[in-house]
């Protein structure tokens, strides 16, 4: 069956609203199809005429729930038919005027005030910890690791990023260290356990902050850890060193001054501290279908933007670090994972919410790979920090000398 004229037209708007990517689209209505680009492989699939009007009018939240509800399929390889999108759609510029309203929206329904960073926090992390046991690694943590040679685990990756994080802020034994979004307390843990650090570890989610104390308790390490379920606006007390991994992203825009404020708090002019986020290389509206079904209340800054956080409060700028591949080969490790577990994860949350998680998983592997996001990892000093290091020989020397392979990673995304 051919495209009548005014479907042509409609897939032709689809098609130009990701850049005319080189992906093929077919289109099945009461078991006939009709196909373009019939040579492009991967391709997409979809379902019903009023799926396709739909991709027209608002590409990346119909093509989103169209996947996640089954009414769109993507034949061959779900990375490779993205990252072939967003390669398209980074050469074409700007969203639709209904992308940006729906954009708009979002970021007015998924205010992070301290009500709504609690809501937006608790609709993604408090899912089952059982789930989330199924695919990250033996530690839970859910962020970018470090990959410092080639043959690295995600074990060993993981292990390695909480190593390189606590080198950059030369953490020294008997300090205090506040840590704001400590996830299932890997890292805080990981700080006092082999840095002889006290921690105070701040965080909204409560499934996350239960599981976290119980690790501290097995690990007898209650006397060095304390976790605190609570906002990072409220954080008291003084401390050496401020950590944040993995938790700008959920601030907002509109709140990194109040960020700011609450570490100047922590370290005064003295102190230092890291911030870990992903990020951008200019200013973007994070995707609306993540925001909605997945992150909502996210947004990933530019570098420019995170000043904001420093500038208020005389804060120096030591280190900046772009770790983009390896977050790419990070996903690339969790969503293998997530596939072997599929099964179990379908019995336990549903075909639509696997479905949902693999676009997500899928989709920020491809967006990492083409650079439409970046992890940018900034370390950061008080006016008056006298612990600044002269080099990075600390980041590097002696700190893999069992490893006989030393395949460093190279830009081959």
């Amino acid at each position: 069956m051919a495209f009548s004229s005014f479907e042509r037209w409609l897939v032709k708007k689809v098609l130009g609203s990701v850049g005319n990517a080189p992906v093929g689209l077919i289109l099945g209505e009461d078991d006939q199809t009709a196909s373009i680009n019939t040579a492009s492989d991967p391709a997409v699939i979809v379902s019903d005429f009023k799926t396709l009007a739909q991709l027209a009018l608002n590409p990346e939240m119909a093509f989103g729930d169209g996947y996640m509800d089954g009414r769109i399929q993507v034949q061959g390889d779900m990375v490779e038919f993205l990252e072939a999108v967003l390669r398209s759609m980074q050469k074409d510029g700007k969203p639709g005027l209904y992308s940006r309203l729906w954009s708009w929206r979002q970021n007015r329904a998924d205010n992070n005030t301290t009500r709504g960073s609690r809501r937006n926090i608790h609709r993604h992390y408090d899912l089952n910890v059982d789930f989330y046991k199924l695919w990250l690694d033996s530690r839970m943590v859910y962020t970018c690791a470090y990959f410092p040679y080639e043959s690295a685990t995600l074990e060993d990756a993981q292990l390695a990023k909480m190593d390189h994080v606590c080198r950059k802020v030369q953490l020294q034994p008997g300090e205090k260290v506040i840590e704001a979004g400590c996830g299932w307390g890997a890292l805080a843990l990981h700080m006092a356990k082999h840095y002889g650090v006290n921690v105070r570890a701040f965080n909204i989610s409560h499934e996350q902050i239960a599981y976290a104390r119980e690790q501290a308790r097995r690990q007898g390490l209650s006397h060095q850890v304390e976790f605190i379920e609570d906002d990072y606006r409220h954080i008291t007390g003084h401390c050496d060193v401020f950590m944040s991994v993995g938790m700008l992203e959920h601030v907002g825009l509109d709140h990194y001054e109040e960020l700011g404020g609450a570490i100047h708090r922590a370290i005064g002019n003295s102190g230092r501290g890291l911030v870990h986020s992903i990020g951008r290389n200019y200013p973007h509206p994070f995707s609306p279908w993540i925001r909605k079904r997945i992150f909502p209340g996210a947004y990933a800054p530019s570098l420019n933007q995170m000043t904001k956080i420093f500038e208020p409060w005389n804060f120096s700028v030591l280190d900046v670090e772009n770790l983009r591949l390896h977050y790419a080969r990070t996903l690339e490790h969790w969503l293998s994972r997530f596939e072997k577990s599929a099964d179990r994860i379908t019995a336990m949350l549903g075909a639509e919410f696997v479905r949902a998680w693999r676009l997500y998983l899928a989709g920020s592997i491809a967006a990492f790979r083409v650079g439409s996001l970046q992890l940018f990892q900034v370390a950061f000093a008080g006016s008056s920090c006298q612990r600044i290091p002269m080099t990075r020989a600390h980041l590097y020397e002696d700190h893999f000398p069992a490893q006989k392979e030393r395949k460093w990673m190279t830009a081959t995304p």
